[in-house]
């Protein structure tokens, strides 16, 4: 961001999802590996706002997209140090741009199976 004001700590009051096939590799038994969730944080003018991309093929024990959207959230603050890793998308990204911090496979049970998770490492940080 080009604002030296802009502050990590501006982040949208709510979760973005984008429905995206891509953003899952599944294996053939899909009941017990979970649903593997694409995780970043996109940048405006104004805000950070943290996104969640869907697979397509999600399991229908989610029934609700809210509560997942924010366990997924929830589970990536748990992994990675929030202001720093909102502090250096801050920095370091460019207005338009989403950077992908990796991804959470979830159990509709809220099991966490996996992540991929880790503060992107962008130029100059």
């Amino acid at each position: 961001m080009t604002d030296p004001d802009e502050t990590a700590s501006e982040t949208a009051p709510a979760s973005s999802t984008d429905f995206d096939a891509a953003a899952t590799e599944r294996s053939p038994d899909d009941s017990t590996d979970g649903d593997t969730f694409r995780v970043g944080i996109h940048v405006t003018e104004t805000e950070l706002r943290f996104v969640v991309n869907v697979p397509s093929d999600i399991d229908s024990g989610w029934t609700d997209p809210d509560a997942f959207q924010r366990l997924v959230e929830r589970v990536t603050w748990e992994q990675l140090d929030q202001r720093a890793t909102l502090q250096t998308v801050a920095t370091n990204a460019a207005e338009g741009e989403t950077v992908f911090l990796g991804t959470v496979t979830l159990r509709p049970d809220e099991t966490v199976v996996d992540h991929t998770l880790r503060v992107p490492p962008l130029d100059g940080a």
